[in-house]
């Protein structure tokens, strides 16, 4: 059961994709995207949330630049016309549109009020920001580039998170990674698990560094972490 929805945020309204599991009522996911907007990988990372019995939401976090972006990660073009979004893109603002989105899906019949956020690169960020300075029941983040040059506002996590980091990861440097470990180790709701050799994007479906072993490991993670915190 998939559809698409209409979030009527504070700023203006934006279309999110929406996919919705067999049985409700269910938790659900707001699944935040990369560069590349609410593309086909977006989609089928709800789809795959639906399939586990979450209603999975992806809101177009772009929509005040460039309305329903969705761009292939196999296009050079396509690359550098999203890292042109994504240098523009307004984080701040983008935070508002997030919790405009949670508050809609907390309202829709089918939720069960529990609501998670879980993101990807740009998404990853903004899933770590979302959870510093609002509310969220469980907040997942994938390979989050600039994670870093937020970490003076880590006082303010209370919910659980899941962070997933590449050991090679050719956006998050090393230095980068220990910064984020040592603000994190003092926050008991949070866990980073390190993938050795992987590179940015190890867990993206068809990405140019996919790697399925560490991915079904990441995943499982994240599954296993959704349950526990949403059910």
């Amino acid at each position: 059961m998939k559809d698409r929805i209409t979030i009527q945020g504070r700023d203006g309204a934006f279309g999110a994709y929406v996919a919705r599991p067999r049985a409700l009522a269910a938790p659900s996911v707001v699944v935040l995207q990369e560069l590349f907007g609410v593309n086909a990988d977006i989609r089928k990372t709800c789809d795959e949330l639906a399939e586990q019995g979450f209603i999975a939401v992806a809101p177009d976090l772009f929509w005040r630049q460039e309305p329903g972006v969705d761009l292939s990660v196999t296009s050079e073009a396509d690359w550098r016309h999203g890292l042109r979004l994504y240098q523009a893109y307004d984080r701040d603002a983008g935070v508002r549109d997030i919790n405009d989105t949670l508050d809609t899906v907390a309202k829709l019949p089918e939720c069960t009020g529990k609501i998670a956020v879980q993101g990807y690169c740009l998404g990853a960020l903004m899933t770590f920001l979302t959870a510093v300075r609002g509310h969220v029941d469980a907040a997942v983040a994938y390979h989050g580039g600039d994670t870093e040059k937020y970490l003076g506002e880590v006082d303010g996590l209370k919910a659980p998170l899941l962070m997933h980091l590449g050991e090679e990861d050719e956006f998050i440097s090393k230095a980068a990674q220990t910064e984020i470990k040592a603000a994190l180790a003092s926050k008991p709701t949070a866990t980073i698990y390190t993938y050795p050799g992987q590179r940015h994007a190890f867990a993206r479906h068809n990405g140019a560094h996919y790697n399925a072993a560490a991915a079904v490991i990441a995943n499982s993670r994240t599954s296993k972490f959704l349950d526990r915190q949403l059910r």
